[in-house]
């Protein structure tokens, strides 16, 4: 027994840090407890749903099998080659046979360099093939989601699912899986061999894997619930940005610098405390399997030199030296992948928390979708009625109450009201961006349940007073991206609606650049392009909520003679706050707390000189007090 004492030391010491491993384990479960998540997924259904994308390259990834296969063979034939040169320089070598022995080794080492390369490029490209296809999705899927669902979801934190988490996935389809299964293969293959050679030191070896085993079950919930928080962490802070550098003129206008960056540091702090974790769980972990490995090593070199010298066989198998090189070599190549695996498990976990975050959004069913027997509309006249319309964002909280008005194929319609009294949100349930609770909205006698959304929404055409402009060109921004208008055709939608007056002057014209949100341009600019590229679509109902608000008198003439013209295309809805742009509208409804008090001509809601009267003479005098 005396002579196995330093093997039952081994076990001693990994015993001492067994336990010291288990306190790390409760440390972090404690300050683990507090993080929350959105959903916590199985692994199961992580790898079933990610598995989905690699079916139409599943013959790029057998080539890759069949090569890892061959380049596997370095790994299992080189110990072998090794301890054979060892044997021979024992017994005494020709030169010619060593040189044998030596090409061999190095034919074997160049075939597996061309196997790992061509490997690398198969799955580089096969990764990110799947990659785009995800990301192509996600993003569709989240262009499916309402109005009130994206409201609800900051901007940040739908950037980092499509970019930060796709990469993250990325890194799981071009390297981690595959070469799992390769340092797989590699330790079956090993343990192969070493049984062969010399099985009673393979079962010694093999004494430390319970050890490993726990240890990587442990290590597994904590990557996971780690890594986790560091993905909330990495979503805040991006969430956070988008806002604020969206938001920066108003921060430098109240002189908050130093405020937010009080808070971004917060934020950045709350990452590095999250990172710091994730640091601390592998650092413990890697360290305790590469023990693992010390530990084997030695307990081989001291069975392995005491049989040497004392010439004694270990449990009935003896050992020469070419079993210790080559041994030597095999728990290298063992416990190597191992380390290797070790790794790949944290990027793993990371991958698997990144699939979490992203299917938590696939997840999300749109809240407004195509009726079953929904239709497709070639063309509508324009006529629009709700019927005891009641509508709420929150349960309870009525912005509409039994709303009901009919408005007839080009009319100009005009909405009025203070602010919350539901004027906007009956322009946005006409296009359905939100379903109403009671009632019915009709299109052309057809309620619009029945219509498919998008052919729906083709027929509006929608200018608001916040114009939004996307990157790129005028001539894009006016398209939006369908190309089969002319320049011809653009610029006589632009003539129609007064654009091509600054157009012309511009330098570039249509091609002229548009900067992020086309701060380059005016709000009156900016309104006029948003007019010419809803005429050039040419919309059956025409919608402009407080469309010439905050615009010069100039730009408002303009605008003005803009909608004189438009009123001939189709039905037009228009909500405004100044009274004197709306007087000339077929009908005038004014909503108060969500019910229509009042609708007419101006010159019939004048005479009866209720609130839409107290509300004219109230601008009137403010305008003449102006002026």
């Amino acid at each position: 027994m005396r002579e196995y004492l330093p093997v039952l030391i081994v076990g001693a010491i990994i015993g001492v840090f067994a336990v010291i491993f288990t306190a790390a384990y409760i440390t972090l479960k404690r300050r683990g407890q507090a993080v929350t998540f959105d959903r916590n997924m199985p692994d199961g259904e992580i790898m079933r749903r990610l598995i989905k994308y690699t079916r139409p390259y599943w013959k790029s990834f057998l080539a890759v099998l069949v090569i890892m296969v061959v380049s596997i063979a370095y790994d299992i034939v080189s110990p072998i080659i090794v301890g054979d040169i060892e044997e021979l320089i024992q017994g005494g070598f020709e030169l010619r046979t060593l040189f044998v022995y030596v090409a061999v080794y190095a034919s074997i080492l160049i075939v597996s360099m061309v196997c790992t390369y061509f490997q690398s490029i198969i799955l580089q490209k096969t990764g990110q093939k799947i990659l785009s296809a995800l990301r192509m999705d996600l993003f569709t899927h989240i262009e499916s989601l309402s109005h009130e669902q994206l409201n609800q979801i900051p901007v940040g934190k739908l950037v980092t699912r499509v970019t930060n988490d796709t990469n993250a996935i990325s890194m799981m389809f071009t390297n981690i899986l595959v070469n799992m299964i390769r340092n797989v293969f590699v330790i079956s293959g090993v343990l192969a061999a070493m049984l062969m050679l010399n099985y009673m030191l393979t079962l010694m070896i093999l004494c430390f894997i319970p050890f490993l085993v726990w240890f990587t079950i442990i290590f597994r919930t904590f990557t996971r619930r780690v890594f986790r928080t560091v993905k909330d962490r990495t979503t805040d802070i991006n969430t956070y940005l988008s806002e604020n550098l969206s938001g920066m003129k108003i921060t430098q206008i109240f002189n908050r610098e130093d405020a937010k960056m009080a808070e971004f540091g917060e934020k950045s702090h709350a990452l590095m405390r999250a990172k710091s974790h994730q640091i601390l769980v592998f650092g413990i972990f890697r360290p305790m399997v590469y023990m693992l490995y010390i530990s084997s090593v030695l307990c081989l070199l001291y069975l392995c030199g005491r049989s040497y010298i004392k010439d004694v066989t270990f449990l009935g198998q003896s050992i020469d030296s070419k079993t210790l090189v080559t041994f030597y070599m095999y728990i290298s190549k063992f416990f190597n992948p191992i380390q290797t695996l070790a790794e790949q498990f944290n990027q793993l976990q990371s991958a698997f928390a990144s699939a979490e975050k992203i299917f938590s959004v696939f997840d999300m069913e749109p809240a407004l979708v195509d009726e079953p027997d929904a239709i497709e509309l070639d063309d509508i006249k324009g006529e629009i009625e709700f019927r005891d319309v009641w509508f709420c964002y929150n349960p309870g909280e009525w912005v509409l109450r039994g709303v009901s008005f009919h408005v007839m194929p080009k009319e100009t319609v005009a909405f009025v009201g203070s602010t919350g009294s539901g004027k906007t949100t009956i322009l946005s349930l006409i296009c359905r961006n939100y379903d109403i609770q009671k009632g019915q909205i009709l299109i052309d006698g057809i309620d619009i349940k029945h219509i498919k959304i998008s052919s729906l929404r083709r027929r509006f055409g929608q200018m608001l007073q916040d114009v939004f402009l996307f990157s790129g060109t005028i001539r894009s921004n006016i398209v939006l991206r369908e190309e089969s208008f002319t320049d011809e055709q653009i610029m006589q939608a632009c003539r129609y609606v007064n654009a091509d007056k600054f157009i012309d002057r511009l330098d570039g014209g249509l091609d002229e650049v548009v900067r992020e949100r086309g701060n380059n341009f005016s709000a009156g600019q900016r309104q006029l392009l948003s007019f010419a590229r809803t005429i050039l679509h040419r919309p059956s109902v025409m919608i402009l909520d407080e469309a010439t608000a905050n615009i010069d008198t100039e730009t408002e003439v303009l605008i003005q003679d803009s909608l004189e013209k438009m009123k001939n295309i189709g039905t037009m809805l228009i909500v405004a706050h100044r009274l004197s742009t709306i007087q000339h509208a077929d009908n005038i409804i004014l909503l108060s707390h969500g019910k229509i008090e009042e609708q007419g001509t101006h010159q019939e809601l004048l005479h009866r000189r209720g609130r839409y009267y107290q509300l004219y003479m109230l601008q009137f005098d403010k305008g003449t007090a102006a002026s």
